[in-house]
C-alpha cells in the first residue's frame, strides 16, 4: 500500500479537528499506524481511497470508522482514586442533602471510553444510596466512538482489570465468566445509560448535572476548542455542579467561570 502523503495527512487532521476538535498536526506516524492494516484488509490501495469514501458515505460508517482507529481509548478501574475518594466524601453528600425531596442523581461521564469509569462511579453511588431504593440514580455515559460503547455496554473485562476494585466489590459488582474474564452484574449495568455523543456537537440535555467527569480528553484539543467546551459543561451544570478533568489537566483561570476547589476538581 502506498504510503500516507502530506495532502493526505493534512486532508484527514483537518476533518477529525473539524468533527472532534482532536489536533493531530504532529502525529503522522500514529496515524499510519493505525490506519494501515485496516485499509489493507479492507482492500484500498491508498488513504486518500478510503478518505474519499468517508466524505460521501451518508450513513457515517466509514466516518465512524476512521474516528474510532484515531482516538485513544485507553482508561482501567479506579483511575485517579482521589477523584472518587472526594465524590464519596463530598459530592455525593452535598447532592442527598441538597436534592432529598426529589432524589434525582444527574451524573455524566463524557468520553467514557470502555466503561470503567461510570461503572465504578456506579459503585460509589450503589454504596452510598445502599438503603435508599427510592434515589433514581442512572448514570449518563457517552463517548465518540462506537466500538468502545458497544464494550462498554457487555461490561466483560479481564479479571486482572476487574482485581484492582475492593475484595468486596468483585464479589458484589462482577461476575467471574471464565478463568480470564469477569463481568460487570446486570444490576450495575442497569444503572448506567450508554450513549454515543461528539462533544463537539450542541448539547442536548434537558436538565442540568450536578457532576460531570471529563477527565484526559482536552489534552487532545487546543485552547480555543477546549475553552468553547468548558464554556458549555459550564452551563450543563446546575449551581453548585462540580467538573472533575484529569490530574495532568489544568483550566486557565482567567477566563473560566468556574470555582477552583483542589487540583483537577471545580465548581458552579
Amino acid at each position: 500500500m502506498r504510503k500516507l502523503t502530506e495532502n493526505e495527512f493534512c486532508e484527514i487532521v483537518e476533518y477529525i479537528y473539524r468533527k472532534t476538535g482532536i489536533v493531530l498536526n504532529e502525529k503522522k506516524i500514529l496515524i499510519e499506524g493505525r490506519l494501515e492494516n485496516y485499509l489493507v484488509q479492507k482492500g484500498y490501495n491508498t488513504y486518500h481511497e478510503f478518505f474519499d469514501e468517508v466524505l460521501n458515505d451518508s450513513t457515517g460508517e466509514k466516518a465512524a470508522a476512521l474516528v474510532d482507529r484515531l482516538t485513544t481509548n485507553h482508561t482501567y478501574f479506579l483511575r485517579e482514586k482521589s477523584h472518587f475518594d472526594f465524590f464519596k466524601e463530598t459530592i455525593l453528600p452535598e447532592i442527598k442533602k441538597k436534592h432529598a425531596k426529589e432524589k434525582d442523581l444527574r451524573i455524566w461521564s463524557a468520553a467514557c471510553s470502555t466503561g470503567e469509569e461510570p461503572y465504578t462511579i456506579a459503585m460509589y453511588i450503589s454504596d452510598f444510596f445502599s438503603l435508599e431504593q427510592d434515589w433514581d440514580t442512572t448514570i449518563l455515559a457517552t463517548d465518540i466512538s462506537r466500538r468502545v460503547l458497544e464494550s462498554a455496554q457487555k461490561g466483560i473485562y479481564l479479571t486482572e482489570q476487574v482485581n484492582v476494585l475492593p475484595e468486596v466489590w468483585q464479589r458484589r459488582y462482577t461476575k467471574p465468566l471464565d478463568e480470564m474474564h469477569n463481568q460487570i452484574s446486570h444490576f450495575l449495568r442497569k444503572q448506567v445509560e450508554f450513549r454515543l455523543f461528539n462533544l463537539m456537537n450542541p448539547f442536548p440535555f434537558k436538565k442540568k448535572f450536578q457532576c460531570i467527569f471529563l477527565r484526559n480528553v482536552m489534552i487532545y484539543f487546543d485552547a480555543e476548542t477546549k475553552q468553547r467546551l468548558i464554556d458549555k459543561i459550564y452551563d450543563a451544570l446546575e449551581p453548585g455542579g462540580y467538573l472533575i478533568i484529569g490530574q495532568t489537566e489544568s483550566l486557565d483561570r482567567t477566563k473560566t467561570k468556574f470555582k477552583y476547589v483542589m487540583p483537577s476538581v471545580f465548581k458552579k
